[in-house]
């Protein structure tokens, strides 16, 4: 069975017997179904090359500072409407619904994201609205008054879709902010940084896995 052809019963039960659940480093007041080396992650993922790399199991440095932004000043999510692009664990999500958002949406492209943001936010005690999907070519989110969006400057070609998208939604009156380590394709000229934070970077072995990772608002 492909990734694509699992049910979505099939992919919550994988995810409960495989992924424990663990805090976050550096952000102890969320826990996550979290990959480990045995997690056999190969059984969902797909074996076409368009079938999207499990991102949603590890909390990267993007997701976790804007995170850690959002518990330490919610007011910056407080009262208002909150969607989540790219959403991965849902990480952020589950930050933005703690600081007290009045509506959160979570969106990725991986079904299974959306399956682990479902388990991920009731371990949280939160509500979230999951939703699979591309948007980044679509008209601005209604009924949104805050896009938060971490980790998806990765790839040019990606980040110049993201980036026309933020800037269409900023046009349209949404607050935008972005957490990133600056990664490569990050548009830091486009950006004003706005915190910093030491989070943990799945894979920056080099650094006993902490980096400095920033969030950023459109300039």
């Amino acid at each position: 069975m492909k990734r694509s052809d699992m049910p979505h019963p099939v992919r919550v039960t994988f995810i409960q017997a495989n992924l424990p659940v663990s805090p976050v480093p550096a952000i102890p007041e969320i826990l996550l179904h979290t990959a480990g080396p045995a997690s056999g992650l190969w059984r969902l993922a797909g074996r076409e090359e368009a079938d999207p790399a499990p991102y949603w199991a590890y909390p990267w440095a993007g997701g976790a500072v804007l995170a850690r932004h959002l518990l330490d000043r919610p007011e910056v999510a407080a009262g208002r409407r909150v969607l989540d692009l790219g959403a991965g664990s849902g990480l952020v999500a589950i930050a933005a619904a703690k600081a007290g958002a009045a509506a959160v949406t979570a969106v990725d492209v991986d079904a299974n994201a959306i399956a682990a943001i479902g388990l991920n936010a009731a371990i949280n005690g939160v509500d979230i609205v999951a939703v699979a999907a591309d948007i980044i070519e679509a008209p601005p989110p209604e009924e949104t008054d805050l896009l938060v969006v971490g980790d998806l400057f990765y790839d040019h070609a990606l980040a110049l879709r993201a980036m026309a998208f933020l800037r269409r939604c900023q046009s349209a009156g949404i607050e935008v902010l972005i957490g990133d380590p600056e990664r490569a394709y990050l548009p830091q000229a486009q950006l004003k940084r706005i915190a910093t934070h030491a989070v943990a970077e799945f894979g920056a072995g080099s650094s006993g896995g902490m980096v400095q990772a920033g969030v950023f608002s459109l300039s």
